[in-house]
């Protein structure tokens, strides 16, 4: 009776039920992702235009143009070189400080081209390094002179933008390339920077005092020692300015004594 209940007789094997079969997993369909477009030509151009800042490039000649000034040449072939040397640098700066930056964009400036991913970040440092050296080589088309100052511009530009930026040393490193751009262009068409040292030690130091308290306003900060430096500029740019026509009132009595004295001896 339990044999038959169980499903089977007297010297039978128990019926075993067959295992069930795994049924094959479907395999899901693959993820089909929008096709993202390329840019165009000019969205690439624009791109580029914003990283490299080209509306500011119009303020940059300015300083080469006041050292030509500053030794009282005229413009020329060599001032010519001497510009175009201190473009490239200042791009090459820009290009830089977007690479250098990239992390932080991400975060506050997400519409930048790098972090937007317009620019890719090894591109941006690629053309920091060209600008570079084409800065270098004009500077060097334009005599020894100005690629001797050529040189420490562009290492005071990386060194900006790679390390003393978010420094205490961030100003005067500033500072120090304002007045070597303007050291370029009287090296370029003079061969010398000593006729310049004057004016670039004021255009150094207003650029410090004004970086300076550009970042104590956005720190909150107190801007009493930026603007003393501000005044200190005022009075070495006026002190400087009276030196020029003070040694020229000096040259004019010079010669003056000279012709009495010529003419006090033609009539003895």
């Amino acid at each position: 009776m339990w044999a038959q209940r169980l499903g089977f007789t007297a010297g039978e094997a128990p019926r075993t039920r067959p295992a069930p079969q795994a049924r094959p997993k479907a395999t899901p369909a693959p993820l089909s992702l929008p096709a993202v477009p390329r840019p165009t030509a000019g969205e690439r151009l624009r791109a580029w235009a914003e990283l490299l800042r080209i509306p500011a490039v119009f303020t940059v000649p300015g300083d080469a143009l006041a050292g030509a000034a500053a030794v009282g040449a005229a413009p020329r072939g060599r001032t010519a070189l001497a510009v175009g040397a201190s473009l490239c640098l200042y791009e090459a700066g820009m290009a830089l400080n977007d690479w250098a930056d990239r992390d932080t964009d991400a975060l506050e400036r997400p519409h930048r081209p790098l972090p937007s991913g317009r620019i890719r970040p090894e591109a941006a440092l690629a053309a920091a390094g060209v600008l570079t050296a084409a800065g270098l080589a004009l500077a060097a088309r334009a005599g020894r002179g100005a690629f001797a100052v050529a040189v420490p511009l562009a290492a005071t530009v990386w060194a900006y933008d790679l390390k003393l930026k978010h420094t205490k040393a961030g100003p005067v490193a500033m500072a120090a390339a304002r007045s070597l751009d303007l050291l370029l262009g009287a090296a370029a068409v003079s061969g010398s920077v000593r006729p310049a040292l004057a004016p670039a030690a004021v255009l150094g130091a207003h650029t410090c005092a004004v970086t300076v308290v550009s970042r104590r306003e956005a720190e909150g900060g107190s801007t009493t020692a930026p603007l003393a430096a501000l005044a200190a500029t005022a009075v070495l740019s006026t002190a400087l300015a009276r030196r020029p026509a003070a040694a020229a009132d000096d040259a004019l009595g010079r010669r003056a004594r000279r012709g009495g004295a010529a003419a006090g001896d033609a009539s003895g």
